[in-house]
Order: structure tokens, then C-alpha cells, then sequence
């Protein structure tokens, strides 16, 4: 994931809002006590779907891997008051670490957390979202936007993380791993898909942001 220059992204982060108490202890307790800390939206990202959140006001959010509840934190930030947001991970290890996170952020009305897979409970929740965030296992993608496409509203965004997965999409596809043949299908896909309009904005590990028309 480290194929930014690393002292642009240090002076990103130290011209950019600072992280929350919440945020930064979430950040620390993650990288001192879970595998995969890389797997963390982080500072930067954090203030960009706050941002957008902010900007877009949604009522109803939809998240794709909550992983710790770094994102959904910064995502609720936007919500309208009465607005939901709504996450799912297939990791119960972690159930504790993430209400506790929502609970010292004051969101745990506001955040429905739903643990399983998120292929089956998708279609379960019948809401129509202003904004998705997709950030869970790649070989499910494609599949994953599949489910929610007819969800989101005409405006309402898909916002897709690691679509660049470190660079790993530039590779000759003969000697691509599963999951980076998995993102670059993606992205191919969306950049196909006449019911949006989109961009891939190379922040972090790559943003594949799309607008449902």
C-alpha cells in the first residue's frame, strides 16, 4: 500500500484536520491489538469520507466492511439528524473493539452494526442509500456492487476502496494474484457501466468513486 511518496503524504496529513480523540485512540488500539492494521481507512482518508459525508448530508449510509469502525465513524459524521448508517463485517472477534468505538463516539444510535455475510444480508436491509462505501474482500466487488447499484438512489455515490491495491493492478495480468484480477475486473467495470459516472482518485490505496445518474 506504501507506493505514495511518504513525505507528500506527511505534509498532506499535517496541513489536513486533525483526528478526533476517538479517531486517534481507535487508530492506536488498532495497530497495537488487531492483525492488519494496514487495513485501517487512516487520517487522511478518514477526513476525506467525512468530507464528502459532510458535503452529501445522507440520510441513509451503507458500509461494506467495518473492519474496526474507523470509517463508519468518519462517515456518520455527515448524516442527517435521524439518518442511519448502516455496516456490515463478517469478523465477530472484533464485535467488542467496534461498539465500544461507536459508543465513545456517541453513534451507537445511529449505526446499525450487522455481523455476517454481507452477500446475504444486503438484500435483507430495505433501505434506499445516498452513499456506499465498499470496503471488504475483493473477490466480492463486483458482486457486492451488484447487490446495492439498484439501492442507491439517482445522485447517491458508491465510493470503492484499494482500487489501486498498491499498485499491483499496473502488473501483466498473467501475473496478477486473485484478489488484484479481482479489483482490476472491478475497476474495468465500473469504468463500463453506463448508470454512472466516476472517477479513481489515487489517495492511499486508490478511491474508485461513483455517481449513480
Amino acid at each position: 500500500m506504501d507506493f505514495i511518496d511518504t513525505t507528500i503524504e506527511a505534509y498532506a496529513l499535517a496541513h489536513s484536520q486533525p483526528e478526533s480523540e476517538v479517531l486517534k485512540k481507535l487508530n492506536r488500539d488498532t495497530h497495537a491489538k488487531v492483525m492488519m492494521p494496514r487495513m485501517l481507512s487512516g487520517h487522511l482518508q478518514g477526513n476525506l469520507l467525512s468530507i464528502f459525508s459532510s458535503m452529501m448530508q445522507p440520510k441513509q449510509i451503507l458500509e461494506i466492511g467495518t473492519y474496526t469502525g474507523y470509517s463508519a465513524i468518519c462517515l456518520a459524521k455527515g448524516l442527517q439528524t435521524g439518518g442511519k448508517l448502516h455496516t456490515i463485517d463478517i469478523n465477530e472477534e472484533l464485535e467488542a473493539m467496534v461498539r465500544s468505538a461507536f459508543n465513545d463516539a456517541g453513534l451507537t444510535e445511529k449505526i446499525n452494526y450487522y455481523l455476517g455475510n454481507a452477500i446475504e444480508i444486503i438484500p435483507t436491509i430495505n433501505e434506499t442509500f445516498d452513499l456506499v462505501f465498499i470496503d471488504a474482500d475483493k473477490k466480492n466487488y463486483a458482486a457486492y456492487y451488484d447487490l446495492v447499484i439498484d439501492k442507491v438512489r439517482s445522485g447517491g455515490y458508491i465510493i470503492a476502496d484499494n482500487v489501486l491495491w498498491s499498485g499491483k493492478v499496473l502488473m501483466d495480468t498473467n501475473k496478477m494474484d486473485a484478489d488484484t484480477k479481482a479489483i482490476d475486473a472491478f475497476n474495468k467495470k465500473i469504468h463500463t457501466d453506463v448508470r454512472v459516472e466516476h472517477t479513481l482518485l489515487p489517495i492511499r490505496d486508490g478511491l474508485m468513486i461513483a455517481q449513480k445518474k
